[in-house]
């Protein structure tokens, strides 16, 4: 403090005339102590609202009983060991998929030159619109023994019985799942390639390396980060599914916690069962962390390995066709063919789509997203802003640990969030909390936000690295305070990083499944839960409705991320194809 009073004397002894006497005295004044506690009180606060689901299940276990020991001993005699080895198996091939689709399409795009390239580019980001339960209803639908597709088969050739396997298994949900998820190492490891891939192929190629050897030895290892990277962030979302394991009725462990939880009616048994899916996602989390972290570092050393550019290797005959055949199919399985398989009903009979209903349902999807968007923002914004005035330990920390919520799966959320509800309304009765939670939209907001601030927040961060430092001392020194700078200085600045986050998190939203069944009120029935309730019925004719509003939605976002990646390979110079 003796300091600073030093600092600003002399600065005033300085200071000619009264402006600067008075940008000093804005500059080095500070705040009363309470008032510079209250920012961090706070972001404190609200880091524990977001996170106390979380905390919740991991304290389940200190509420130890002999019911929850017994239904936990059962389990692990009977269904547990299914539980992890369905989930471990289905991982490990979504695992495999997502790697052999997502590899050789960004491989193709940015290392090699073949007509149509260009497209390709923004083509095989499409599956990221169509949520991996629509995929599920709509592969189904076409493939089952009833479909379409071998009740032709058998009329046609004159066959009997089941011509297909069977779409409702494990292998069926892992192609779904990798035809879903393939656009995160995709995207990730296109970006990695991108900048520099061509100009060290062809200086390995200058050194007398043969193609396949370029591919094995320059290309592959330095997109490695970025294929774990994505590959880990696809398993998490397997992790968090719930649409797809129930319809198809593969028992993971999402289903196992619904099945504890609302069959036979134990909640500590449900949220001790999830910590061991959460260690699950945790261990993926790390993994992604590291890969991220080496991505880095292999960016940085190889943006200074070379300056000079290089064109990419054109391809003619075979390798050109088998290009195409490599970029196409994921798009065809991925997103054409499920597309169509849901248009096929809608342009057989328009009569027996439930119009009437679909605005009601399209109403409730964009309130719950606009709401949760707005406060998602919000809370992004104040935490960033924190983060940025005064960059503690402490406050970095919340930051870092509202940022995890993403990865958390929605039924750990759930059950995280009904536990200490439950807590209080049984020593509160009068409080109401319950109600609050279960009858209104407050608590499926809460689980909203839970999931889905880390969007909003990791957008506005993207967007106070781009405002420099010295526009917040100008301010100051000008006389603006805290709010002033934040409303007249950085808004203007976030405006397209606050539009783009509330965008991402309002698609995230209406897509968004297991803690919408559970928590939403009565008559809200969002466009995600009416299509998961008519698929289970077997009316898919009339869940394809929801299910391609769902989609058209879900194009926003690629559509803008496309023309982000598309800018932003011009920016950096690329060779055009």
């Amino acid at each position: 403090m003796a300091s600073i009073v030093d600092t600003y004397n002399s600065h005033l002894a300085r200071s000619p005339s009264w402006r600067a006497r008075r940008a000093a005295l804005v500059l080095f004044s500070l705040p009363p102590r309470p008032l510079r506690a209250l920012p961090t009180l706070l972001l404190v606060l609200l880091a524990f609202v977001l996170v106390l689901p979380v905390l919740a299940v991991g304290a389940s276990w200190l509420q130890w009983n002999e019911v929850s020991a017994q239904i936990l001993r059962e389990m692990a005699a009977t269904v547990l060991p299914e539980y992890l080895w369905v989930t471990v198996k289905l991982t490990l091939m979504v695992g495999v998929g997502v790697i052999a689709m997502g590899v050789p399409a960004a491989v193709l795009v940015t290392v090699f030159d073949f007509p149509g390239r260009r497209s390709f580019e923004w083509l095989l980001l499409l599956p990221l619109a169509m949520p991996a339960y629509v995929t599920a209803y709509a592969y189904t639908d076409f493939l089952q023994f009833s479909g379409p597709l071998q009740v032709w088969l058998r009329a046609t050739f004159g066959l009997e019985g089941r011509l297909l396997p069977e779409v409702r298994s494990v292998g069926g949900a892992a192609w779904v799942f990798s035809f879903s998820m393939y656009p995160y190492v995709y995207l990730l490891a296109r970006t990695a390639l991108a900048e520099r891939a061509p100009q060290l192929m062809e200086a390995a190629r200058l050194l007398g390396a043969s193609l396949p050897r370029r591919l094995m030895e320059v290309a592959l290892p330095m997109a490695r980060p970025a294929i774990a990277a994505g590959t880990a962030l696809a398993l998490m979302e397997v992790l968090a599914d719930y649409g797809v394991s129930a319809y198809f009725g593969i028992q993971t462990f999402t289903a196992g916690i619904y099945k504890a939880w609302l069959s036979m009616d134990n909640r500590v048994a449900a949220a001790q069962l999830a910590t061991l899916l959460l260690a699950l996602v945790v261990v993926l989390l790390w993994l992604e962390q590291r890969a991220q972290r080496r991505l880095r570092f292999v960016g940085s050393a190889t943006a200074r390995a070379s300056s000079s550019e290089a064109r990419p290797i054109v391809l003619t005959g075979g390798r050109r066709a088998l290009a195409w055949v490599l970029c196409l199919l994921p798009v065809l399985m991925g997103f054409v063919l499920p597309v169509a398989f849901m248009l096929r009903p809608l342009a057989a009979d328009w009569s027996v789509l439930p119009w009437d209903r679909f605005l009601v349902w399209a109403w409730n999807s964009i309130r719950l997203g606009a709401i949760t968007a707005a406060l998602a923002v919000l809370a992004a914004w104040f935490i960033a802003y924190s983060v940025r005035r005064a960059p503690t330990p402490l406050r970095r920390g919340a930051a870092q640990l509202v940022a995890l919520g993403y990865a958390v799966p929605g039924a750990v959320i759930v059950v995280g969030m009904l536990l200490p509800v439950g807590w209080v309304q049984a020593r509160w009765p009068e409080s109401g909390v319950g109600g609050w939670i279960t009858v209104t939209i407050v608590g499926l907001v809460w689980a909203y936000l839970v999931r889905f601030v880390a969007v909003a927040l990791q957008s506005m961060q993207s967007g106070y690295a781009r405002v420099p430092r010295s526009l917040d001392e100008s301010a100051r020194m000008l006389g603006a305070g805290g709010l002033s700078v934040a409303a007249r200085v950085h808004w203007p600045l976030l405006r397209r990083a606050s539009m783009a986050g509330a965008l991402l998190v309002f698609v995230d939203v209406m897509k968004e499944l297991p803690a919408t069944i559970v928590l939403r009120p009565f008559n809200t029935d969002t466009l995600a839960v009416v299509a998961n309730q008519l698929a289970r019925d077997e009316r898919l004719g009339e869940a394809a409705l929801p299910s391609l509003a769902l989609v058209l939605v879900g194009l926003v976002p690629v559509v803008l991320l496309s023309r982000t990646l598309r800018s932003d390979t011009r920016s950096a110079g690329a060779p055009s194809g």
